[in-house]
C-alpha cells in the first residue's frame, strides 16, 4: 500500500531531499554521508532490500561498503 505524500511534506523530510538533486549534486551530497546514514536511507526507500549489515550477513554473508551504497542509490534515484 503507498502512501500519498504531499509536496509541503516531501520539503520537510530530509530523504526527499535528495531527490530533487542534480547527478553531480546528488554525489557530493551521498559522498559527505556517512555508511550508516547512506544504509538507513536504502532501507527507508526500499523496505524489502537487504541493506543492514546483520541482514545482509545473514543473506550474503558480507556487508554493504559506502561506495556500493552511494551507487545503489544513485540508481535508485537517477534512473
Amino acid at each position: 500500500m503507498y502512501t500519498i505524500i504531499s509536496e509541503e511534506e516531501k520539503l520537510r523530510h530530509p530523504y526527499y531531499k535528495i531527490m530533487d538533486l542534480s547527478k553531480d549534486k546528488l554525489q557530493v551530497e551521498l559522498n559527505s554521508w556517512c555508511r550508516l546514514d547512506l544504509i538507513d536511507w536504502l532501507a527507508w526507500n526500499d523496505r524489502n532490500g537487504i541493506y543492514r549489515d546483520e541482514d545482509s550477513l545473514l543473506e550474503m554473508g558480507n556487508i554493504l561498503g559506502k561506495a556500493d551504497a552511494i551507487e545503489i542509490i544513485k540508481r535508485q534515484i537517477l534512473e
